[in-house]
């Protein structure tokens, strides 16, 4: 492997991460500084967690990876100094404790959030190759091959023991084997084929039968003009398939073989159009481009792109579009030193002035000017723009010419300046998105990342200071949004300061208007930038752009600048469109907008000037909030006092308004701290209240822990006294779907106080259906019981929720008594108040808690009708644990009538569910997937399938939260006793035939 590219790395990031190294010896560095870890065993030990990260590894499994066929001889109990020596060398003072690597009974987990792989930037980096070889050209895909391959230091894990370090590097391996075929094949495309052909001829040496690597070392040769030795390679493969296999070469490489024969340079030969003529020494008579003020840094994918070949024969017109300060000059500039070599007849760079402080630079004059620069006397001309179009035509037109048009007003003011020479490059940048102007490429600048932005920083103050402060570094990178004119002027600004620290230069930016002050050196400034931009707006644009600094999420839909200015969706909807084209909005997917950080709190400082607009206009947005978190709820709005009124709602029906929460993606619990910052205290509560059920439909229930614990701090000091109630009730739900009883009774019991002293009769009746729900948990269904016959007896008649969720915990306490016919009129009142309410969770609960009943009393077939309609229903709220549960238990009920197999497809489905759980950290997945391997494994064993059923209980047991869930664990032995009980049966009854 080639190793030229030693000691390159990703960067550190984090300095509280620990950056590991796989794609050579295995390196682990923390702050900038490599840790020791010890002997080779203990460094595959630490690799085999490490791939793992966040996942349970079983002792025997961690054993078995790392040692094989030849375990110690105390087995498991070599592990313990192992993992200790590791501990010791991974936890540094400053995070001492935190347990970077976890441990249980019989199990090993490292923590996901305290490392960053190499591996993951290697499959970033790999992905963008091969996006840019399909779509973005073959120049750009070879610098992006290249990026990738610098990342390998040697053979991954160079030296490590054991099958996993084993089966890792030789998946490393064939990656590396992959880019390396990539870049060869960009490199032949480009019509560079002898420059291939030594790495070609190593790469063949090592993967002697792979038929395609060797057809391109056959076109590679033929291209380089060895045609004699491209037939000789054939030959040579040839006899090795024949000797070694029996086998003739495929037919793709036969049918190359026959067009060397005839020189057929159709198939041999790169397509026309995918490689750049070779370079041309020159002396360009004109070059206006500016010079070069320090590197380009963190651009090299985007100058690739700019930089790749044009469109033979005809004009290529490259668009670059950005928010202001993003740096599409600089970039342009660069990728036009690139294309020099290929435009005789010289660059030149125009400023259009766009956003200068003057007027726009007019088409006429600069028509005039371009003539003036190539010897054309345009004084004879006049200024006539017609008659300066047509005499630029004439002058460029036997010309390859490299014009740079920099900040440009509309497609308008470019398209009379474009030149009409063959093979002539244009690149136009403009703070608009030109949709009229016909371009062959168009790219929009996003931020750097944040590593792009450290780089840049370092290259301005210096990396010793960087390296010095690498967490500092890493926040200024954030708080400048990765704007790279942000970072210039923050880097200039500590060049003149030395003394300055980059912390201190972070505490200088804190709050929004510091943030702008301080981006802000001589006549450079990025608040200043911005507000050209925001004065060529129209003013109803000038007006909704000041509103949407003030949205409590950073990504928005059209909706909600719509609720802050009283207007219909669909007439803010162009409107964010125009905002999007004038480079001041991003759009990162279809419907959904954002503002750069540092663009928000540009509009924030705009619309705070009038403070009440800007008062009515956040509350607004609050309120669109509230209304999607209580249409989505269980209970729908008209569960909720009126407290805080709505009117008609911005929303459909509850479907539109989860899927708008779920578009909010994790953002939904940023807004009650929003509305705390805004002194929002009742509307706070209010959606913290109202997000609980829609969290809890979504396993998301740390998210509702954190914004319920912050609307609880706040309820005391609101007018609402139940609010102080129905906060704790919430918590309660939470703790309680997350199957932890104590926290659950305490909330429970605060809520039942609360309500009490303030005569909360609802929020009472909750509490105690809720305090009844963990005594059942807890097994104690006459305590279950009496709660709940509380809860009935103190309902108002209109609360259709709380009754329904009252009946069906009174139904399933019935249920546990054995008392399954009281338990189903329980449970019919309770879907009658459900279907009142209309949300399918609730129906859906109560439909499995019939159909529990209906198979208590030996009636699968009633049972399997309403799972039916409560899988559906999960289906519809994508709610993944109900329709588990509705599944898992439809799957039961067609085994109890006898059909174990057709009980297995049930089963089937309702694992991939609980694949999804996992994938989503629902904290029940490890339950329910005992259960279902349970409930599959008695399906097996009723047919006869005594092995399988084994394994199904087998599989539940290694789980490694097995011993935490008493019930299945319970099943599972059950289960593995009742195969071997029918083994023993199975061997006596073969006796007797014998």
């Amino acid at each position: 492997m080639n190793c030229a590219a030693a000691g390159v790395c990703v960067a550190d990031g984090d300095a509280g991460q620990l950056q590991v190294g796989l794609l050579g010896p295995l390196s682990v560095r923390r702050g900038g500084r490599n840790l020791d870890l010890g002997p080779v065993r203990r460094q595959a030990v630490l690799v085999a967690l490490v791939l793992r990260a966040g996942h349970r590894v079983t002792h025997e499994d961690l054993l078995d990876d790392v040692w094989g066929d030849h375990p110690p001889t105390t087995g498991v109990r070599v592990l313990p100094s192992h993992v200790y020596a590791l501990r010791q060398a991974l936890e540094t003072e400053a995070v001492q404790g935190t347990g970077v690597i976890r441990s249980g009974k019989g199990w090993y987990s490292f923590d996901a959030q305290e490392i960053r792989l190499d591996t993951d930037e290697l499959a970033a980096r790999s992905g963008r190759a091969h996006k840019a070889r399909a779509s973005a050209g073959t120049a750009a895909a070879l610098a992006l091959f290249g990026e990738a391959l610098a990342l390998f230091r040697g053979e991954p894990l160079a030296g490590l023991p054991g099958r996993y370090t084993n089966s890792v590097r030789r998946q490393l391996q064939e990656q590396w084997a992959t880019l390396r075929r990539g870049r060869l094949e960009c490199l032949f495309l480009l019509g560079r084929s002898a420059e291939a052909l030594e790495e070609l001829a190593e790469l063949t040496a090592s993967r002697p039968l792979d038929e395609g690597l060797l057809a391109l070392q056959v076109r590679a040769l033929y291209t380089s003009g060895r045609q004699a030795e491209a037939l000789d390679a054939f030959h040579v493969l040839r006899g090795r398939l024949r000797e070694e296999h029996g086998a003739e070469p495929g037919e793709e490489l036969r049918d190359l073989y026959e067009a060397v024969l005839r020189q057929d340079d159709t198939i041999l030969l790169p397509p026309p159009g995918t490689y750049a003529p070779a370079p041309v020494s020159f002396s360009p008579p004109v070059n206006e481009l500016p010079g070069d003020v320090g590197p380009l840094v963190g651009r090299e994918a985007e100058l690739a792109l700019l930089s790749g070949p044009g469109s033979p024969g005809g004009i290529t017109v490259v668009a670059v579009d950005g928010t202001p300060g993003i740096g599409k000059t600089r970039l342009s500039v660069q990728a036009a030193r690139q294309l020099a070599h290929l435009h005789p007849a010289g660059c030149l760079f125009v400023d259009l002035r766009a956003h200068a402080t003057g007027q726009p630079l007019s088409p006429r004059r600069a028509l005039a000017r371009m003539l003036r620069t190539l010897g054309r006397d345009s004084d004879r001309i006049g200024d006539d723009e017609d008659e300066l179009v047509a005499a630029w035509r004439t002058a460029t037109s036997g010309l390859r010419l490299l014009l740079v048009l920099d900040d440009a007003v509309d497609a308008q003011q470019v398209r009379p300046l474009l030149p009409s020479g063959p093979d002539s490059t244009v690149i136009v940048t403009s703070r608009r998105r030109l949709a009229g102007l016909d371009a062959t490429r168009r790219h929009s600048l996003a931020p750097l990342p944040e590593e792009g932005g450290v780089r840049l920083l370092s290259s301005v103050v210096g990396p010793d200071r960087t390296d010095r402060e690498p967490q500092a570094a890493a926040e200024l990178a954030r708080l400048c949004d990765g704007l790279p004119l942000a970072l210039r002027i923050i880097g200039a600004r500590l060049q003149t300061r030395p003394e300055w620290t980059l912390e201190h230069m972070v505490g200088r930016m804190a709050g929004d208007e510091n943030r702008l002050k301080e981006l802000n050196a001589d006549d450079r400034s990025v608040a200043a930038a911005f507000q050209l931009s925001y004065e060529h707006l129209l003013p109803q644009q000038q007006h909704i752009f000041r509103v949407l600094g003030l949205s409590p999420t950073v990504e928005f839909d059209a909706r909600t600048p719509a609720a802050m200015l009283g207007l219909p969706a669909h007439e803010t909807g162009p409107a964010l469109e125009n905002l999007v084209d004038a480079g001041l909005v991003r759009q990162p997917r279809p419907g959904r907008y954002r503002l750069h950080d540092l663009v928000r709190a540009h509009a924030r400082r705009l619309a705070q000037a009038t403070p009440c607009t800007a008062r009515t206009a956040g509350t607004a947005a609050l309120r669109l909030h509230l209304d999607a978190a209580r249409m989505a709820s269980d209970c729908g709005p008209r569960g909720f006092p009126a407290t805080h009124p709505l009117g008609a709602s911005a929303y459909a029906d509850w479907r539109d308004a989860t899927d708008w929460l779920d578009e909010t993606r994790g953002e939904i619990v940023d807004v009650v701290s929003h509305a705390l910052s805004l002194g929002e205290k009742d509307l706070a509560c209010s959606i913290a209240e109202a997000l609980t059920d829609y969290l809890i439909s979504r396993g998301r229930h740390h998210d509702a822990r954190a914004v319920l614990g912050v609307a609880i701090e706040s309820a005391r000091h609101t007018g609402d006294r139940r609010m102080t109630a129905a906060l704790r009730n919430c918590m309660g739900m939470t703790e309680l779907f997350a199957s932890c009883a104590d926290p659950a009774r305490h909330w429970f019991e605060e809520a039942a106080d609360l309500s009490r002293r303030y005569d909360e009769p609802s929020e009472l009746a909750r509490a105690m259906t809720g305090l009844g729900a963990v005594a059942l948990q807890s097994g104690d269904t006459a305590a279950a019981e009496a709660h709940i016959e509380t809860a009935l007896q103190v309902i108002p008649p209109s609360d259709d929720w709380g009754a329904s969720a009252a009946q069906s915990a009174l139904g399933y306490t019935r249920l546990a008594q054995e008392h399954a016919e009281e338990a189903l009129d329980s449970f019919a009142v309770a879907l009658a108040r459900a279907r009142m309410v209309g949300r399918p969770r609730v129906q859906s609960r109560t439909l499995i808690c019939m159909a529990d009943a209906h198979s208590a009393l030996g009636r699968p077939h009633q049972a399997q009708p309403l799972l039916h309609e409560a899988a559906a229903l999960a289906t519809a709220a994508k709610d993944l644990m109900l329709l588990f549960l509705a599944l898992a238990r439809l799957g039961t009920a067609v085994h109890q009538e006898g059909h174990p197999d057709a009980a297995m497809s049930h089963f089937g489905q309702a694992l991939t569910v609980q694949r999804d759980m996992k994938r989503k950290n629902e904290p029940q997945s490890g339950r329910v997937e005992m259960d279902i391997r349970c409930r599959a494994g008695r399906a097996h064993l009723t047919a006869g399938r005594r092995d399988e059923a084994r394994q199904q209980f087998q599989a539940a047991l290694r789980l490694p939260d097995a011993s935490a869930y008493d019930l299945e664990r319970t099943q599972a032995i059950h289960g593995l006793q009742a195969c071997a009980a029918h083994d023993l049966t199975a061997a006596d009854s073969a006796d007797r035939s014998q």
